[in-house]
């Protein structure tokens, strides 16, 4: 395979002189920002989808429908999925799969009862993880660099000079190296954290928007030569759990060299898993919290992080240390899974960039962002929210200016996948980095759902069950406006009773049509819509259809049971009165 091994190195290669002196975590900023007019989120009664998260799933839905091959066949996977960011070290499709999920949590936690589309996206990503491509590193980066000789001074200089020259450079995955030798097992390896740590964390954002197991059955993952190998998303986490049992220290992400940040993301999938019911795995990783406090970082008698470490080789035996500043990424993923030191982190960041010092000109820092916004820090959300919309470029675009992206102010036909995918975290108004990863929502997948949507025709922006009023809120946006007014309708599935269904659209009864026992059916247009519908689910669990007997509802022919324009008059008007019609529509709505 010269072609693929060519490529793959000659990327490698040209990221490498980037980590000469560089803080590899600060991410890359751009220059000369255009000027961007900020935009106001409106409070609603409930959480709803504003116009930059409704672009951002768009353009992700477009990215992860159109088929490309990831296969061992296949030439590269799309130019849209990011294979450009920070070389050598994330510049492969699969780090665009694990970040766009991120936004993906968060949405489905807005809109707890629409998640088919949400559903469908997350196993496209997943099943890319899966594939030859995925894994394109640990598949031909075998053995020791060839390049060992040739890299830039400066990096070098990182090193203890008894390696210089014969060792490798970071983002070389070195498969095949001394003790492990080959493993073309790219979850089972040893090293390769970073791939099977990120792409658990998938599997496990799978699991809590789909509330399905599929990918807790077995499936093959391809390695190296095209060698499939049998996993589970469980076995992934016990695989995980004895590794940090074992090693206190953490895995190896690219053999030898132990990274905080991929172990950080690591732990986040198991804490995520756990939280869904798995075997129990995370105390483990507390473990491995302790350690990276104890010395990954150093903190001075004032309390503040001065440095803190970018990745450690444990049979070299040393460090490479940088600034605390580089610990942002570290604190991103520890957050939802350890707050304390994800923000004493923080804090650090906060005084060291000076993000709560008006006196002080400051750089954008996604990580930095979303923290503060997890956090309420309204002082720093207000500084680099400024600072991101002044320099990340953030644009409309499309055939009908509908999808949304960040450009950074790259001369790029796309925006840039991986760092797109993190910004647009701090775009979902009512989403918290912290909460999404508690799964405050499992009671979703026995409540009132609505499905078969023409999607990405008609938008949900808005889908939730008030379990006071048993009503569930839904509104409504023509995702294609080209299509706006065409008939479409769904379903409302998970009812207690669809006898006693009501349907208001923007406060005028429609006529309900009961599909069966369960579930009703909703006809409209492609529209801007607000719904309140009466469902008589309080939190009460329900018979719920098998996931292969839910049909669109698109596909429903007639309906059993209809209600007289009366008796739905006589119960609308009932909810009406009960005040629970007053639900906003879509922010920004057209």
């Amino acid at each position: 395979m010269p072609l693929r091994t060519t490529a793959s190195r000659r990327d490698f290669l040209k990221g490498s002189a980037a980590l000469a002196g560089a803080s590899v975590l600060a991410g890359c900023e751009s220059a000369a920002p255009p000027s961007v007019a900020t935009y106001t989120r409106i409070p609603t009664l409930h959480p709803q989808h504003n116009e930059r998260t409704r672009g951002w799933l768009r353009y992700l839905w477009q990215k992860a429908t159109t088929p490309d091959d990831w296969s061992y066949g296949g030439e590269e996977p799309h130019p849209w999925w990011d294979q450009y960011t920070v070389p050598p070290l994330l510049s492969y499709p699969r780090f665009d799969l694990s970040d766009s999920s991120y936004a993906i949590l968060l949405m489905a936690d807005q809109t707890p009862a629409w998640r088919e589309v949400y559903t469908r996206i997350m196993d496209e990503l997943a099943t890319r993880h899966t594939a030859y491509w995925a894994a394109i590193d640990w598949n031909t980066f075998i053995g020791p660099s060839p390049d060992r000789q040739n890299y830039p001074d400066a990096l070098m200089q990182q090193w203890p000079e008894r390696v210089r020259g014969n060792y490798d450079a970071p983002g070389w995955t070195a498969n095949g190296v001394e003790p492990w030798g080959l493993d073309p097992d790219p979850i089972g390896a040893t090293g390769n954290l970073f791939f099977r740590g990120w792409l658990n964390l998938v599997l496990s954002i799978y699991k809590y928007v789909s509330g399905n197991d599929k990918w807790e059955q077995p499936w093959l993952v391809a390695g190296y030569e095209n060698e499939h190998f049998e996993w589970t998303q469980p076995r992934i986490v016990d695989y995980l759990r004895r590794q940090y049992t074992d090693q206190p220290e953490g895995p190896h992400c690219e053999n030898t060299k132990i990274w905080p940040y991929c172990n950080s993301a690591a732990g986040l999938g198991i804490y995520l898993s756990d939280q869904l019911g798995g075997r129990p795995a995370h105390g483990v990783f507390e473990n491995w919290v302790e350690f990276c406090r104890d010395n990954y970082m150093g903190i001075n008698d004032r309390n503040q992080i001065e440095w803190m470490t970018s990745y450690y080789d444990p049979i070299e035996n040393f460090k490479v240390n940088g600034s605390g500043a580089g610990g942002a990424g570290v604190a991103f993923h520890l957050l939802p899974q350890s707050p304390e030191l994800a923000t004493r982190i923080y804090e650090s960041l906060v005084e060291s960039l000076g993000w709560s010092d008006p006196r002080r000109q400051i750089q954008p820092s996604i990580p930095g962002l979303i923290i503060a916004r997890a956090l309420g820090d309204n002082t720093v959300i207000e500084r680099l929210t400024a600072a991101a919309e002044r320099e990340y470029d953030p644009r409309w675009f499309g055939e009908d200016m509908s999808r949304f992206g960040w450009w950074f102010n790259l001369d790029e036909p796309w925006p840039r996948g991986q760092r797109s995918a993190q910004m647009m975290v701090n775009e979902i108004g009512e989403g918290d980095w912290i909460t999404a990863f508690q799964a405050n929502h499992l009671d979703k997948y026995a409540a009132p759902t609505v499905e078969g949507v023409d999607f990405p025709n008609l938008g949900i922006c808005q889908a939730w069950n008030d379990k006071e009023s048993g009503v569930l809120y839904v509104s409504t946006y023509a995702a294609d406006p080209s299509r706006r007014g065409e008939a479409s309708s769904y379903r409302i599935a998970n009812l207690p009773d669809s006898a006693k269904a009501v349907v208001l659209q923007d406060g005028a009864a429609l006529e309900v049509e009961a599909a069966d026992a369960n579930s009703i059916i909703v006809r409209s247009d492609i529209d801007n819509h607000r719904l309140q519908i009466y469902t008589g689910w309080f939190g009460q669990q329900v018979a719920v259809r098998p996931e292969a007997e839910a049909a669109p509802a698109a596909a429903v022919g007639v309906s059993v049971t209809r209600k007289t324009a009366d008796e739905n008059a006589r119960t609308a008007e009932a909810v009406m009165l009960s005040g629970s019609a007053g639900c906003p529509c879509c922010v920004g709505a057209a």
